[in-house]
């Protein structure tokens, strides 16, 4: 009777002893060797303290396309249609000797130039306007934005007017036919939505 109950005894003791192993040797929390996975995981789950820095992707934007990027609003038929009413506007009042209208519309060295002629057609007592026969004909050459958000854009422009001058030796009519580059140039990011001219070239009909 007394092995009996040893043996009883004996398999209560074993039950209860497995069932605090069972209890105990499970891993409850942070574990030491769980240390180094755990602070690499951290930093993904914490708020960003600053923006993240812009990557270079080694891309560099050229062209109209770079025109574009530092200007959104840029449209380019709203552009060829203003630089055109700008040719008309420019090539009548240097004709003219209309000062005030060219301060407007160039750039102060290109600027001087059209004065320096004007003065000398002036002093030789001659005067000029100029009609266009029919409204010319503006496309787009090249563009490019040469220093941060100053972009230069070059329209070839092809012209028909008929110019008339007065002088000492009397009146004359002339007709003319133009083929010119005109370069543009504006800081895209300012303010004033004009264009101003910065420089002339001849082009080939």
């Amino acid at each position: 009777m007394q092995v009996l109950e040893l043996i009883i005894f004996a398999g209560l003791a074993a039950i209860v002893l497995y069932q605090l192993y069972a209890v105990l040797g499970r891993r409850v929390g942070r574990q030491p060797e769980d240390g180094p996975a755990a602070e690499a995981a951290a930093p993904l789950l914490r708020p960003l303290d600053r923006p993240l820095e812009p990557v270079d992707d080694g891309v560099h934007l050229t062209g109209l396309a770079a025109v574009k990027a530092r200007d959104p609003s840029f449209d380019m038929t709203t552009f060829l249609s203003g630089s055109k009413q700008a040719y008309e506007l420019i090539v009548k009042a240097f004709a003219e000797g209309d000062r005030p209208t060219l301060r407007n519309l160039l750039a102060p060295k290109i600027l001087a130039d059209f004065e320096t002629a004007i003065d000398g057609r002036e002093g030789e007592g001659r005067t000029e306007t100029v009609e266009f026969l029919h409204p010319p004909r503006a496309d787009l050459d090249k563009a490019e934005v040469v220093s941060g958000d100053l972009a230069q854009l070059t329209v070839r422009f092809l012209a028909e007017f008929r110019s008339r001058t007065k002088g000492p030796e009397g009146e004359g009519v002339d007709d003319r036919r133009t083929a010119e580059l005109w370069t543009f140039e504006r800081r895209l990011k300012s303010k004033d939505p004009n264009w101003a001219l910065v420089h002339v070239d001849a082009a080939e009909a």
